[in-house]
């Protein structure tokens, strides 16, 4: 099963469309709550066909396709989620930052959504950017349980531009919870973490890290990489004007890879990260950790064409990829393996600056997290510490916190702050005024520090993003209290 086609539109048929079906709701602050659209939200199995071979994995459909939740900034809106899985699920809701009952994390924000069963979220003030959806439970991330969450600006655009979401997954046919097994067990194919300073990759060669003594990018083997649940064999082609001009709404839905974004011909402007909105960034090239979303817009060329956008894995030969074609442009056949990527690195984190100026506020406090674990037996933890739901720090209500993370693990941890976003504002003791995040890199033996305000009450999870290093410990919780 492939993402609906109509995840690619123009600009006035999104309108046009969304006018039609009645979603085109008043924008100013007194609109009556009873009047939110309903989005009908169902968590399935369904079978997906890669490399030739089906494989049963889990979705989102939103009102009957997988396209994702498209709104627009301004009415508030409900999602009513019904869970035809035969487990429990949950689903958070990555970017947007509701109440704390409202966040979809077990044990921390409210109960899992049991088999059969439906419940409804209610956002009242959506934030606009490229965000997404997916599980809170277990592994479920893994065999796709997610789809993108989009958030348009309110009114007319001021580029008149072809939009397109990508959705980014590696892709197993294995049980993700054996993998992880063999992972704690210490070997096994997917285990080439126990090997300091090397990697197994998937064809039995062995990868020497370049990130340092005893660093690795990647401890899952991987069969396929998929954007928009297609390999690279069979990928989306993507009718465009000669000359036309896209934004490209890139997620990162990975469970255990970071990406490079890689426009090849095309140079193209990264104008946010996360949903908000930086100065932009020219380049062909843009690292995408787990969890992040990358807004790139570029123009075609004025004659006819077809242009791939690869999405390569850190540290691997897999890759995934769209393509933009352009009048009879011809679709060639492309290589879903080639040369082993580079790791990711902040060598762009410094040089990103939000669009969006913070008020003056003093930092209250600095707090230091340790990203700490990753030895044979494959415990992950914040602080030395591999209990998911500890409280790591307090904070009061109105005041800005400094974290400084400092990764003594040799892989990279995409760290995610719940209900919040973040300025990054520091890396390895360089202090700049960077873009506002919600998930941030953080490299082997690397320090990472992040501001944020105390804006929502409630208890939040704080962890990183690599599936299978979060469910081995390496998550935590920030909780709010009057006390001084």
């Amino acid at each position: 099963m492939k993402f609906a086609s109509s995840i690619s539109v123009n600009r006035r048929t999104v309108l046009k469309t969304l006018a039609g079906a009645g979603a085109m709701l008043a924008t100013s602050p007194g609109f009556a709550k009873a009047q939110a659209r309903v989005f009908d939200i169902k968590a399935v199995s369904r079978i997906l066909e890669v490399k030739g071979k089906p494989a049963k994995v889990f979705g989102l459909e939103v009102d009957g396709g997988l396209g994702g939740l498209v709104t627009r900034y301004g009415p508030p809106f409900r999602a009513l989620v019904t869970n035809q899985l035969t487990e429990d699920t949950l689903i958070h809701w990555h970017g947007l930052t509701p109440p704390h009952n409202m966040d979809g994390v077990p044990m921390l924000s409210g109960p899992v959504l049991n088999a059969g069963e439906a419940r409804e979220f209610a956002f009242e003030n959506s934030r606009t950017g490229t965000h997404w959806m997916h599980s809170h439970v277990g592994l479920q991330e893994q065999q796709l349980l997610a789809a993108p969450l989009i958030v348009q600006e309110a009114g007319d655009a001021l580029v008149d531009e072809q939009e397109q979401v990508v959705m980014l997954h590696d892709f197993t046919f294995r049980d993700p919870q054996e993998i992880l097994a063999e992972l704690q067990a210490g070997g096994g194919l997917h285990a080439g973490h126990q090997t300091a300073g090397s990697h197994k990759m998937p064809d039995g060669t062995i990868m020497k890290s370049s990130v340092g003594a005893g660093a690795m990018l990647s401890d899952i083997a991987y069969d396929a990489m998929l954007a928009n649940d297609r390999t690279l064999d069979d990928p989306q082609v993507i009718k465009a004007e000669r000359g036309g001009r896209f934004r490209l709404r890139i997620i990162n839905g990975a469970a255990a890879s970071n990406l490079w974004i890689e426009l090849g011909e095309i140079e193209g402007a990264l104008v946010a990260v996360d949903g908000n909105s930086i100065y932009p960034v020219k380049g062909r090239r843009f690292p995408l950790a787990i969890a992040q979303r990358a807004d790139i817009r570029l123009t075609l060329p004025s004659g006819s064409g077809a242009w791939p956008i690869f999405f390569h894995a850190e540290g691997s030969k897999l890759r995934s990829g769209i393509v933009l074609q352009a009048g009879g442009g011809e679709v060639r056949k492309f290589d879903a393996e080639t040369g082993l990527s580079p790791p990711l690195d902040l060598a762009l984190e410094a040089g990103f600056k939000s669009v969006y100026e913070r008020p003056e506020i003093a930092v209250s406090r600095t707090d230091f997290l340790m990203l700490t674990g990753g030895g044979s037996d494959y415990k992950w933890g914040l602080n030395g510490k591999s209990s998911m739901h500890d409280v790591l720090f307090n904070v009061r209500q109105g005041e800005r916190y400094e974290i400084v993370m400092h990764n003594m693990t040799g892989m990279a941890h995409p760290m995610h702050l719940h209900g919040h976003y973040f300025k990054v504002v520091g890396v390895n003791g360089q202090r700049f005024d960077g873009a506002l995040r919600d998930t941030v890199l953080v490299p082997p033996n690397m320090q990472v520090a992040i501001q944020f305000d105390a804006d929502n009450p409630g208890t939040w999870a704080f962890h990183c993003h690599h599936i299978y290093h979060m469910n081995a410990g390496m998550m935590g919780a920030i909780a709010y209290t009057s006390a001084v």
